[in-house]
């Protein structure tokens, strides 16, 4: 099981549609474990690609330049470290879940379940060139109705409306779908979840043979269990008048076509450079901003040095 070493894997979608109960199921895997939703991985991705632009910034004068540090390669090297770090710390989270580690063999894959890392693909995929990607996907007014409900578990809104939940699902849902279609199903593997809830061994089977692990039943305990249940009341009816119907019915239709059509069978290099180029924007917008922050911090700062003997 070794030879798995480095290859994470990421269960994305949209909140509220299996997320956190897919990554419990996979966690209990001889070969994986789960860890909690980390959220830090994407924003990181877009630090480390700013960094790398710092450091080869003067050319053969920048460190990275000059020893012909490649920003993929630092780009997996930090990944490769990461990974390393989780696996080592295992025992530790699982110490203070209060697990067994059962058996000396240590799992070598961890699962992480971040519904936002569905935005976040092209990065982790930079940081882990080997992972892999499960985009669960659950039909939208089940998820809108969870989402609306979510109060019930935490005591925090989700989200604040109707229209805020289909939208939420939209744009999370057709990130994944892009990442589908950049990177192909040996990448990203679509999982229904009306699937897994009423066929879940042959969905199990399926899903693991696409991760390159053996099955075992044990991946199943889980959904006997209700893992960050909403506890949705039986008469919950989501019908908000202020809703727009248009968005509705976009969300409804692409929700059926999951249901019913399969996912490209190729990867995209044209999805995947525009996947590319989306990483790129969002790195330049994050760096333009960290530039007129630290300006508007030193102007204040000059102020205040100028206004001090007025004090």
């Amino acid at each position: 099981m070794q030879d798995q070493i480095n290859k994470p894997i990421f269960v994305v979608g949209s909140p509220r549609s299996g997320t956190s109960i897919l990554t419990w199921c996979l966690g209990q895997h001889p070969n994986m474990f789960p860890v909690p939703e980390s959220n830090w991985m994407g924003d990181f991705a877009v630090s480390l690609a700013i960094s790398y632009q710092i450091g080869a910034a003067r050319g053969e004068r920048s460190i990275l330049s000059a020893m012909e540090i490649r920003e993929n390669e630092l780009f997996a090297t930090v990944g490769q470290s990461v990974n390393e770090l989780i696996l080592r710390h295992r025992k530790d989270l699982e110490r203070k879940r209060q697990a067994t580690i059962k058996g000396s063999e240590p799992k070598g894959r961890w699962v992480d379940g971040t519904p936002e890392y569905s935005h976040h693909i092209c990065g982790l995929r930079r940081l882990f060139p080997d992972a892999l990607f499960v985009h669960i996907c659950r039909d939208v007014r089940a998820v809108v109705r969870s989402m609306l409900n979510f109060h019930r578990v935490t005591g925090i809104q989700l989200v604040p409306n109707e229209e805020k939940a289909y939208k939420y699902w939209l744009r999370t849902v057709k990130a994944c779908i892009k990442a589908e279609e950049a990177y192909g199903p040996e990448v990203v593997y679509r999982l229904r979840y009306a699937d897994l809830i009423s066929n879940p061994e042959p969905a199990m089977h399926s899903l693991l043979d696409f991760l390159q692990e053996p099955y075992t039943g044990k991946c199943l305990e889980p959904l006997g269990q209700r893992i960050n249940s909403s506890n949705v009341p039986n008469d919950f009816v989501a019908d908000d008048p202020a809703t727009d119907p248009a968005l509705v019915e976009q969300a409804i239709r692409l929700s059926a076509e999951l249901e019913i059509t399969a996912q490209s069978t190729e990867p995209s290099p044209a999805a995947a450079d525009a996947l590319e180029t989306e990483f790129q924007q969002r790195t330049q917008y994050v760096a333009a901003l960290d530039k007129t922050c630290k300006e508007a911090q030193r102007l204040i700062r000059t102020f205040e040095k100028q206004n001090r003997g007025y004090d």
